[in-house]
């Protein structure tokens, strides 16, 4: 049974990009043909590549199954996610493109992801027994990748055991229950281009491919490059790179803007003016009234708080667009919403009903990287973060259903 698309609403227009339905408080509005477009500029930064487009954590927030069709509409040619769900989630609504799931827990259903032809990471000795049991059970091979831990110390095998993990796998294909089509490692550093740990981690990698193909293994995909080594590091490209954040839009290399690299922010955030009121000079605004007026000014409200994953260490300090201007928020961010002091810019300019932009990609927006800045943590943190209370909204046509 395939699961249903979400509906694909008209929204109305702003000068500087998609506005708010009525009636809605808030709403994430993801241009699927950004999407598309930022995946035929991967392309072009891997030419020698195939890209796959990692769709975990919901698509980084933007929603898993439009997401992915438009990143396929864009010419990937897989598909990555970290859990299990998330890629029997694609089977099942009809999505076949080869797919990669990597980090399975000790008893995943395994034979779903064989019978579903997804493949399956594998990073350490129980997995391989798992998954040759349940390929027995299925009566079929898995499809299986195998992980080297080259000096993230996070999952993955380590160097020392490799070799035997690699032998281990090669006897469970040779008695029919593996086909062993890849092997991969994540780099450490790749968002700071010439640090020497890149270098040695390919090296590593390198290393472990020859030690897997003298053993017999003959790969179908090697891949290490993630989004910022695509764009900057084109000797870890190997066969596939798995591009995730720049897939939407947004780079974590530090002073290179998306737009450098051909990629638009794919989602901009919105939230609607629910009051507007007047307040002195020398009035504390929100929880601990941490923040004061300094003159008398108005304040608006807008219906996003940390409820929504807007961060509360953003207090005082995020950027959001109203009536053309850029205001931070005044005091705390609280569970369901935030202040704005409109001095001395936007007083007598905002009424209730208006929209503020969070974050977008249009200029003069603030962007996601903006409210990473503010927040002390990083791009990917903004947008995956958005909670199931904030609708996502869709425009673009690449790889809609209904055409």
């Amino acid at each position: 049974m395939s699961v249903p698309e979400p509906e694909l609403p008209a929204l109305p227009t702003r000068p500087d990009g998609p506005g708010l339905p009525d009636g809605l408080p808030s709403a994430a509005v993801v241009d699927l043909d950004a999407i598309a477009a930022n995946v035929r500029a991967l392309r072009g930064h891997a030419p020698t590549a195939q890209v796959m487009a990692v769709v975990k954590a919901d698509a980084y927030g933007h929603g898993l199954l439009p997401s992915a069709r438009a990143a396929l509409a864009g010419g990937a040619t897989w598909l990555g996610t970290a859990h299990l769900s998330e890629a029997l989630e694609l089977r099942a609504a009809g999505i076949s493109t080869p797919t990669l799931s990597w980090l399975t827990v000790p008893g995943a259903d395994f034979r779903a992801a064989i019978e579903q032809n997804v493949d399956v990471g594998v990073s350490g000795f129980w997995a391989l027994d798992e998954i040759a049991a349940a390929a027995r059970e299925a009566g079929r091979p898995a499809r299986v990748q195998l992980k080297v831990d080259t000096g993230m110390h996070r999952n993955g095998i380590t160097l020392a055991d490799w070799p035997q993990l690699v032998e281990a796998a090669l006897k469970l294909q040779a008695d029919g229950l593996l086909s062993v089509v890849g092997a991969f490692s994540h780099l450490v550093t790749a968002d700071v281009p010439d640090d020497p740990v890149n270098a040695a981690q390919l090296a590593s990698f390198a290393g472990a491919l020859e030690i897997a193909e003298n053993a017999g293994a003959r790969f179908e995909v090697r891949h290490i490059a993630n989004s910022p080594a695509t764009l900057a590091t084109p000797e870890s490209h190997f066969d596939l790179v798995r591009t995730g954040l720049s897939v939407y839009g947004l780079t974590s290399l530090p002073g290179r803007t998306p737009e450098e690299f051909g990629l638009r922010p794919a989602m901009t955030l919105l939230g609607r003016v629910i009051n507007v009121k007047p307040v002195a000079a020398g009035q504390g605004i929100s929880y601990g009234h941490t923040y004061t007026t300094s003159v008398d000014t108005e304040v608006a409200v807008v219906p996003l708080g940390y409820g929504d994953g807007i961060p509360r260490h953003a207090s005082s300090a995020g950027p959001i667009q109203l009536a053309g201007q850029t205001f931070r928020i005044a005091g705390r961010v609280c569970m369901d919403q935030v202040v704005l002091d409109l001095a001395p810019g936007g007083i007598g300019k905002v009424a209730t009903g208006d929209v503020a932009v969070l974050f977008g990609g249009a200029p003069g927006q603030p962007t996601a990287q903006d409210w990473a800045d503010a927040s002390d943590t990083i791009s990917y943190e903004i947008v995956t973060r958005l909670g199931s209370r904030v609708p996502r909204l869709y425009i673009g046509s690449a790889g809609r259903l209904d055409g």
